[in-house]
């Protein structure tokens, strides 16, 4: 693997299709990064909404861009990762949002990790309004983890492009742990390497896939977990991890079994995985209590307690960052900050 020069390329693919809500927004916050190599690129799937001529804004600071019918998120990432030219590549999601410096600071990360495959931040969890309202805190993991269903916030994950070309990038038979699928396949190849620092806002609103679609998130959770058990390249890990990789697969199912307010179905998911491996099961058994009192009618007072304790407040990681509305912080930020998007 080669050492990256000292100011290597880095290439950022946004897809996008009708997000124009929140499509600005993700824009100025690659645009605005202070790192002086940056190629961007944006591939709309069609949109109807005024997303193309947001974009059309900023054509000149793109070094492409293309708004056509695709087959799905993963199509589109694709489209662009093939595309890009970049030694570092990544994507962020047009609901999304890049923190100041992060783009510098996966540089940086790489460039003192030769070895890494991928490198990757904290993130933070921003509302429909832009507000953060929860951290996503990572840790150091590596391939046990992931087998595990420890799960990356995806915009806050950059990848060495030879790594991720080498894993054939994003499964397009995959459409809600696309991500994950394809950081498990870096994983086998390099070293993954943590920075506990805000890289990234992920936005949670009622359009989004973790939102709208929580329930199938399960499902393709345990089609990763089938995939694990029968590809020869995980043989080793697997036998190894083999109850706790199906406890946390059944517990993942479980919590977006959950969110989505299917009580009895979430419960049961949180007893295959107590059966399968306890201390695994058992990581979310505050949840399993939620579980049992939405069996009794009681579900939605308690979870509400709970995520006005969790989550009620801002995350102390915005008010170091001076960030408490992401939207309007970009807003101020792109006419102070000069940024280059052609590389």
């Amino acid at each position: 693997m080669n050492t990256p020069a000292k100011t290597p390329l880095v290439s950022v693919v946004t897809p996008s299709f009708n997000q124009a809500r929140y499509l600005e927004t993700t824009i100025r916050s690659v645009l605005g990064q202070n790192y002086p190599r940056v190629e961007y690129l944006i591939v709309d799937g069609g949109s109807t909404d005024g997303s193309v001529e947001i974009i059309r804004r900023y054509a000149d600071r793109l070094a492409w861009w293309v708004s056509e019918p695709d087959r799905g998120q993963a199509d589109g990432i694709n489209k662009g990762l093939r595309r890009a030219r970049g030694d570092i590549v990544a994507w962020l999601n047009s609901d999304d949002a890049y923190a100041p410096g992060a783009v510098a600071a996966a540089v940086e990360t790489f460039q003192q990790h030769p070895e890494a495959g991928l490198v990757f931040g904290n993130a933070l969890s921003i509302d429909a309004e832009g507000r953060p309202f929860h951290a996503l805190t990572a840790g150091n993991w590596g391939l046990d983890d992931l087998m595990t269903f420890h799960i990356l916030t995806q915009p806050a994950v950059f990848m060495r492009r030879e790594v991720a070309a080498t894993a054939g990038f994003l499964d397009e038979d995959f459409h809600f742990l696309l991500d994950h699928r394809l950081w498990l396949k870096m994983a086998l190849q390099a070293p993954m390497v943590h920075v506990p620092r805000v890289w990234a806002f992920a936005r949670y609103h009622a359009a989004a896939k973790n939102a709208a679609q929580a329930g199938k998130f399960g499902a393709e959770a345990l089609r990763l977990a089938g995939w694990l058990a029968s590809d020869p390249a995980f043989e080793a890990p697997y036998r190894r991890l083999k109850r706790q990789v199906w406890a946390a697969a059944h517990r993942f199912r479980a919590r977006y079994l959950l969110d989505a307010g299917h009580y009895p179905a979430a419960l049961g998911g949180y007893l295959r995985a107590f059966f399968r491996h306890p201390p695994t099961a058992l990581q979310e058994a505050h949840r399993m209590a939620f579980a049992v009192a939405g069996m009794l009618g009681l579900g939605n007072p308690l979870r509400r307690w709970y995520y006005r304790r969790a989550w009620g407040n801002l995350p102390p990681e915005a008010v170091a960052l001076g960030i408490t509305n992401v939207d309007a912080f970009w807003r101020e930020a792109s006419g102070r900050q000069p940024a280059d998007a052609r590389g």
